[in-house]
This record gives structure tokens, C-alpha cells and sequence, in this order.
């Protein structure tokens, strides 16, 4: 298999000046063979000279710069030669280079280097890494058209055209021909043209590899073969075999299933109730294939025991039972990625699993060699290989690792030793091409099985017993917490209650206040409101509707009262409007404003100037003199009467000349038409006394 892979030096396809220059990195049979310095010109050349099966990028955006600069840069590349994404997943997660260079334990010498990027990129690509970019469906379109202009022409201009009408009808009869015999369905279109055909068009239903035919131009013709595109990019994954998965499960009438991959990065976390074990079962299948079943308690229960036994996983418990504060805490590296406890259940098991391999993994990552896949060395590291066989056998072949991943899972959890020693002894025998070494190989990981399931036996024993010592604790245990997380639940409760109680406690309290403080001032004023020789007043610090509106509140505005604002620089009409609305007796202030003063007229609010009277201030309340205010109340009215009466005055005056000039407008009018009608009598008549003349004449 001979791979390409690039990685940009300079330039941009976007750039209209400096073309971009790729660093190419060629491997053939598994080894390094080349690496250069080329164009995109000079690339696309050596692609269709050498024919790779693979060209591998880290990103579309260095060869093109849309979707139509990638198809056509696809079609030029030959049927046989697959672009490949290498950071795109099997899932389709973008990754970095240096992920996925990570996951063979492929280390990058320079991520800054083009040419170290190349032979990484062609290196993955080459182990299986990345995704197939499709951009063309199963169909193609063949064209074959005149490669000359035919022109104005001259005394041969007839035999020219015959003659390149009849080599495109020749060539496309070839390409009908060649279709037919490879059983290709296609559908013929032709253009008829003088002596031959103008333009044949073959639509024919299949992909591009299939096609026996490849563009190109002759003297009198010329062939273009283009495949049909698809609406949106496809991507399909090199590698279609199952990422190796951990797998955390929390039992009981709503089930929790949480998923992490060998490097620990959660794949899945859901809980849902009403779900078989079948369809837990599928929905696991369906994200990878489980190594490790793990659960949160030390004895695993039934359920999920049967779930480990249909994917014959590892088992995994913790030594005891953990708690929900150790839950939380396992979790705590993954945010708030559980939505209930069943998640947050599964996932710590998961996670407590993964810990507990993950210094195996650091140290056989050590002694592994690049360009072997870590997710399948890990796996074999749960199952019991050694290093040895992972280095010599089990991870370059894996068409062998995965014979024999088949053939252990093929044997059920109750089988014993010797089953599983005949499911490896046949399958190793059913791959013909098995050595001597090999043979040895096997031998020695039935030997460690057999051991590994001795250790096991004892184990189960030892737990056997120290189960049934602590089953009677923690009985007690749960006893006694549950009652202590009732009392609890209790005590928080009626501490919210008191608390809640508390704040409306201290609001009423406050309202308490404000009441009080309230019917004292109307106390006060009342007391004033006796009295005979003084006239009570209530005093607002300026002249504004919120102050009007906050009087009203606190001591109430009724008809009668006296104002007396101290600043009335802030008025407005609404503020007027409200003194007139609550019929005030009369407002007491010192203003100069004559609009001010007219608007008050205008809504016969009285207004009294201090200087006039004595104003005495208490606060919000105040006194008045009776004597001088009714005086000056007196006076008041009298202007008020002589106001009125200029203004209905004024009113009538203004009627009378508006009605004057209304008559001067109509006169001026009348006087115009008439004008106008002695200008068309007199020109009447000029007109009769000219044909009189002419008929005199």
C-alpha cells in the first residue's frame, strides 16, 4: 500500500499570489521511501503518475477553500486514489495530529515542522487512522464533444465537419461498447450534428472506479468523465472496528449506563427506565465493544453480572461498597456531566475502573513500539496478555488478535479452563499459517489463564465469607442512616419553615411601624384641625406629582386641605391637575412664575403668598393663622373674579376679529369674482364687435 501524505510549507489556496508549497512524505510497504518539496501542480502530477491508494491531509482548508474547490480537485485526482481526513474520528470528532498520532503511540518530533507533520500524517493514515472523504455519488456523466472549432469555413468546410462530427460518433460507439461489455446501465444522449455526432453524453450508474473509460483529447475529439456530487460532504471511517470500552452500570428500576474509552474520555452516560437487559445490551453494543463491566457495590449484582456474561467483559467491583460523598468525588473530574444519581452511580464505577488499570497502561505504553493501535494493547492488557505476546503477535496481527478476541467472547462466563483452552487451541489452528512460536504463545496464555482463574477461585472464596460478615453491618448501617437522613430531612425542613417565618415576621414588623407613625402625624393634624385661631397645613418639600402622590400615601389629601410645597420650581401640569382632582381649598407659595400662577387660575386653585400669611412648619404638617389666610383667601377671590372676566373679555374680542377678518377674506373673494366675470363680459363683446367688422368688410 503506498501512501501520500502532505502538510503546507508556505502559501494558501486563498492566496492569489503565493500558491501554496506542500511537504510530501511517501511510505510504501510500511516504510519511509521519500519526501519532497512540491507545488500543487507538480502534486496532483506525481499523484496521477504513481497512482497511491491513499493521500492523506490534517485539514481540507489547505487544498481548498469550498466545497467546489474540493470537488474539483478530487476529480482530478485517479478513481483509485482515496482522500483521507486523519483527524477525523470514527465517531467524527475532529482530533489534533497529535491525538491521533497519540493513540499508536506515535510521538511527534515537531508540530511546527512540515515535513515531521508529513510522514506523521502518512504514517496514521497508513495504521488506519482518519475518514475517507466522499464527495461523489455512484453515477457518472461521460462527454464526448468536438475538440476543434469548426469556423466560418471554406470550399471544405463540409468534409471538415464530417470529419470531426464522425471521429466523436466513432469514439463514443468505443465507449458504448466498453460500457456494455463491463454491464454497466447507463442512458444515451446524442446531438446530431453534419456527417456524425456533435456531442454524446453518457449517463451511466456507477462510481468512478468502475468506469473503463479516462478523460482525455485526441486531434478531433475529447473525452471528460466526471462523477456525479453529492449535496454535503460524507466522511467514512478507515478503521470500522469498535473502539475497546469500560463500562459502568447501576442496576434497579430506573438503569444507568456510563461509557469510557481506554484513555478515560466518556463516551456515554444515560439512565432510562422501562429497558430490558436486550436493549441495554444493544444500546452498549452499539457504542463499542466492552472489556471492563464494572459496578459501584462489591458484590455485582445479577443484572448486570448478565450483561458482563453477554460480552464476556472483565468484572470489575471495588473492595467495598463506596459512598455517595467517594461517588461525587470520582465524578468530580467530569463537571456536572450526571443528570440523577443512577448516572452519577454508573459513572463513578466506570471511572473507579479505569483508575485502577491506568497505571498499566502508563507502563506498557512504555515498552510498546510506535505504530501499534494502544486501543487494542490495552485491551489485551484487562485480558490477561503479556507483554510479549502484545509485542510479537497479538497487536501487528490483527486479523489474529481479533480471531481470538472472537473466540474468547464465543465462550460463556461459566465455562471452565479447558473450554476456553480448546476455543484458542482451534482457532489458532484454524489460521493455517500458525509457527511453532506461535504455538508456544498460546500455550503460555492458557497457562496464565488457568492461573488467572485460580487466583480468582480463591478470591471469590475470601469474598464469600467477608460478605456474609458484613452483610449483618451494613444492614445495621443502612438502619441507621436512613433514620438519621429522615430526622434530617425534618429538621432542614422546619428550619426553612422558621426561616420563612422569620422574614415575614420582620416584614409586618416594618409595616407595623410605618402605620403608627402614620396615625400619629393624623393625630396631630386633627389636633390642629380644632383649633380655632389656626388652620392646619400640609407641607410637601417641592411641588411634584410623586411628592403629591407620597403625601397622599402618608397622610391622605382630601378636599379642604391647604398646601404648602416649600419649592415649586419642579411643577408640572400633571402636579396641577392633582391638586385640582383632590379639590384642595388652596395652595400657599412663594412664585414669581406667571404660568405657574395662570394654571392655577385656569383650574381655581387659590394661591395664597407667604408673605400674606404666617406658615408655622412641624415636619410634614403645619399651621396657618386663621385671620390673615381668610383675608388674603378673600382677596384671592376677588382678583379671581376680574381674572375671569378679562378672559371671557378677551374671548369675546378675539371672536369679534376673527369674525372681521373672516368677512374681509369673503369680501376680497366676492370682489375678485367679479372682476373676473366683468373681464370675460368685456372680452365677449370685444369678440362680437370684431366680427361685425369682418362682416361689413
Amino acid at each position: 500500500m503506498k501512501i501520500f501524505g502532505i502538510d503546507i510549507i508556505k502559501g494558501s489556496v486563498r492566496s492569489r499570489t503565493k500558491k501554496p508549497v506542500f511537504a510530501l512524505a511517501v511510505r510504501d510497504e510500511g516504510e519511509l521511501k521519500d519526501t519532497a518539496e512540491v507545488s500543487l501542480f507538480r502534486l496532483i502530477r506525481r499523484i496521477n503518475a504513481e497512482q497511491p491508494d491513499i493521500l492523506a491531509v490534517d485539514s481540507l482548508q489547505e487544498i481548498s477553500q469550498n466545497i467546489q474547490e474540493l470537488v474539483t480537485f478530487m476529480q482530478m485526482l485517479p478513481p483509485a486514489t482515496v482522500l483521507v481526513l486523519v483527524t477525523r474520528g470514527m465517531h467524527q470528532e475532529p482530533e489534533s495530529l497529535q491525538q491521533v498520532a497519540a493513540r499508536y503511540n506515535i510521538r511527534l518530533q515537531n508540530r511546527l515542522d512540515p515535513y515531521s507533520e508529513a510522514k506523521t500524517i502518512a504514517h496514521v493514515a497508513e495504521l488506519g487512522a482518519g475518514s475517507e472523504v466522499i464527495v461523489f455519488d455512484d453515477t457518472c456523466t461521460i462527454t464526448v464533444s468536438r475538440n476543434r472549432s469548426l469556423g466560418k469555413g471554406g470550399w471544405s468546410q463540409n468534409r471538415y465537419a464530417r470529419k470531426v462530427n464522425g471521429a466523436v460518433l466513432v469514439r463514443s460507439r468505443e465507449i458504448e461498447i466498453r460500457l456494455k461489455e463491463k454491464g454497466l446501465r447507463f442512458e444515451k444522449t446524442g446531438y446530431a450534428g453534419f456527417g456524425g455526432m456533435k456531442r454524446v453524453q453518457f449517463h451511466v450508474f456507477a462510481g468512478r472506479k468502475q468506469i473503463p473509460v479516462q478523460s482525455g483529447r485526441c486531434m478531433d475529439y475529447q473525452v471528460r468523465v466526471a462523477a456525479g456530487k453529492l449535496d454535503k460532504i460524507r466522511f467514512v471511517s478507515q478503521n470500522t472496528r469498535k473502539k475497546h470500552v469500560i463500562v459502568g452500570i447501576d442496576p434497579g428500576t430506573t438503569v444507568g449506563i456510563a461509557v469510557l474509552d481506554m484513555e478515560g474520555n466518556l463516551l456515554k452516560l444515560k439512565s432510562a427506565r422501562r429497558m430490558s437487559l436486550s436493549d441495554w445490551t444493544q444500546e452498549i453494543a452499539d457504542i463499542g465493544n466492552p472489556v471492563v463491566v464494572a459496578s459501584d457495590v462489591a458484590q455485582m449484582p445479577m443484572s448486570v453480572e448478565k450483561i458482563r456474561r453477554a460480552f464476556n467483559a472483565i468484572p470489575y467491583t471495588p473492595k467495598v461498597s463506596k459512598t455517595q460523598d467517594e461517588k461525587a468525588a470520582l465524578c468530580n473530574g467530569y463537571g456536572l456531566s450526571y443528570g440523577n444519581d443512577h448516572e452519577r452511580d454508573s459513572l463513578s464505577a466506570a471511572i473507579d475502573a479505569y483508575r485502577f488499570y491506568r497505571q498499566k497502561f502508563i507502563t506498557i505504553e512504555k515498552r510498546i513500539p510506535a505504530g501499534y493501535d494502544l486501543d487494542i494493547v490495552r485491551a489485551g492488557i484487562i485480558r490477561g496478555y503479556s507483554t510479549e505476546q502484545i509485542i510479537s503477535d497479538i497487536v501487528p496481527s490483527a486479523s489474529v488478535y481479533s480471531s481470538v478476541s472472537a473466540s474468547a467472547n464465543s465462550v460463556s462466563a461459566n465455562s471452565t479452563a479447558s473450554s476456553v483452552t480448546d476455543a484458542v487451541v482451534s482457532d489458532a489452528a484454524g489460521l493455517g499459517s500458525a509457527s511453532a512460536l506461535r504455538t508456544a504463545q498460546l500455550e503460555g496464555m492458557i497457562k496464565d489463564l488457568r492461573n488467572h482463574l485460580d487466583d480468582i477461585r480463591k478470591e471469590l472464596t475470601e469474598k464469600e465469607a467477608e460478605i456474609k460478615s458484613l452483610k449483618k453491618q451494613l444492614s445495621a448501617e443502612r438502619t441507621e442512616r436512613f433514620e438519621k437522613r429522615k430526622e434530617n430531612r425534618v429538621i432542614a425542613e422546619r428550619d426553612n419553615q422558621i426561616i420563612s417565618v422569620k422574614k415575614l415576621l420582620r416584614k409586618q414588623e416594618r409595616e407595623n411601624r410605618r402605620l403608627r407613625r402614620k396615625i400619629e402625624r393624623l393625630k396631630e393634624f386633627n389636633e390642629d384641625s380644632d383649633s380655632a385661631a389656626c388652620i392646619p397645613v400640609k407641607v410637601l418639600s417641592a411641588l411634584t406629582k410623586e411628592e403629591l402622590k407620597e403625601m397622599d400615601d402618608e397622610l391622605g389629601i382630601r378636599e379642604g386641605d391647604i398646601i404648602y410645597p416649600v419649592r415649586t420650581d419642579g411643577w408640572g401640569n400633571a402636579a396641577v391637575s392633582y391638586l385640582s382632582d383632590s379639590l384642595v381649598r388652596a395652595v400657599i407659595a412663594d412664585s414669581k412664575d406667571m404660568r405657574f400662577m395662570n394654571a392655577l387660575r385656569d383650574e381655581r386653585i387659590p394661591l395664597i403668598a407667604v408673605s400674606e400669611v404666617f406658615v408655622t412648619v412641624r415636619g410634614r404638617t403645619g399651621t396657618v393663622k386663621r385671620e390673615p389666610f381668610e383675608e388674603a383667601l378673600a382677596r384671592w377671590n376677588a382678583e379671581q373674579e376680574v381674572y375671569e372676566r378679562e378672559k371671557r373679555k378677551e374671548m369675546f374680542f378675539s371672536i369679534v376679529r376673527e369674525y372681521k377678518n373672516q368677512r374681509v377674506v369673503e369680501a376680497r373673494n366676492v370682489e375678485k369674482v367679479k372682476a373676473k366675470n366683468r373681464e370675460k363680459q368685456i372680452k365677449k363683446w370685444e369678440d362680437e364687435a370684431e366680427g361685425m367688422d369682418e362682416d361689413v368688410l
